[in-house]
């Protein structure tokens, strides 16, 4: 089988068997096709049965030499690890040749966040007598409040929202589905969008309850704006994405007490080490305020 045979079996293969987001795909295919190119643009043209590990090493070389980033590497070393172990599943290749391989090490970066005091000041700084104000205060408090990922966001649903008992359902990646409590703030903001302003407008996607002015669903770039807008009206200099309001939810939290395997399943983690970065987190802030704060710290 050739490479774009197979890549495109890969391609349904995560589409249909594994329910991966469409972003994942795109991300997968991207790096297979790269691949595909450097193994096609050799002297000796490799097919995919003939790629070993000592091929892949050469990849990862190439990769370096070019300045590709230990992120991107990594994540083209995961790609190939899924291809080829797709591929042995297929019967396309007879050995795995990724399986013994380890990725570079990276670099743990801590994500950006806000205050408590720098979400207050975000949420009460938006004038709720502009266009579409209303809209974007519940959308910005439920972010926050339910620490969604912004594509959770815009797929939120109407028959989803059960206000009743403060719970709304999610479905995260790969389509799963979690129940999220949610705030009495941000369940009054949304009430106040869905009665009144959502309701007055137009309406063509029914059941999503954030809806743009053709009455459509949320772009993950609309929201990412209406963030940065607001970020603005608040003077936040810091550079702040929908993911930002995520990762200040479970910081937050984490501050006040909270469990961590309670955070894990609000935020959808498959596994405890994806949460456990909030952690390193909190010893930072815990740090910082023994250093500033110890009494046998001072000058």
């Amino acid at each position: 089988m050739d490479w774009k045979s197979s890549i495109r079996g890969f391609y349904q293969y995560l589409l249909l068997e594994q329910g991966l987001a469409k972003n994942t795909l795109s991300s997968y295919t991207s790096d297979l096709e790269f691949f595909a190119e450097f193994c096609q643009n050799r002297e000796n043209q490799l097919a995919v049965n003939e790629v070993d590990t000592a091929h892949i090493e050469e990849f990862l070389s190439f990769l370096y030499d070019k300045n590709i980033q230990s992120s991107s590497q990594a994540r083209y070393l995961s790609s190939l690890k899924a291809f080829f172990r797709y591929a042995m599943l297929e019967n396309i290749v007879q050995k795995d040749p990724v399986d013994i391989l380890q990725g570079p090490k990276l670099e743990r970066k801590l994500p950006e966040i806000l205050s408590v005091d720098e979400v207050n000041q975000l949420m009460d700084s938006m004038d709720l007598s502009q266009t579409f104000a209303t809209r974007n205060r519940a959308l910005l408090e439920t972010l926050y409040a339910c620490g969604l990922r912004v594509s959770e966001l815009c797929n939120l649903q109407l028959s989803n929202l059960h206000a009743e008992v403060e719970l709304i359902k999610v479905h995260g990646k790969g389509n799963k589905e979690r129940w999220v409590p949610i705030s009495n703030l941000a369940l009054t903001h949304l009430n106040n969008y869905i009665q009144y302003e959502r309701r007055t407008g137009k309406i063509v996607d029914e059941d999503i309850i954030f809806l743009n002015n053709r009455g459509k669903k949320l772009t993950r770039q609309s929201v990412f704006l209406i963030l940065k807008k607001a970020c603005q009206q608040a003077g936040i200099n810091k550079k702040v994405s929908p993911h930002t309001l995520r990762h200040s939810f479970a910081t937050h939290l984490l501050k006040g007490g909270a469990d961590l395997k309670a955070i894990q399943s609000m935020l959808g983690h498959e596994s405890i080490t994806t949460t456990e970065i909030y952690t390193h987190i909190d010893q930072d802030y815990l740090r910082e305020a023994i250093l500033k704060f110890h009494p046998r710290n001072k000058d």
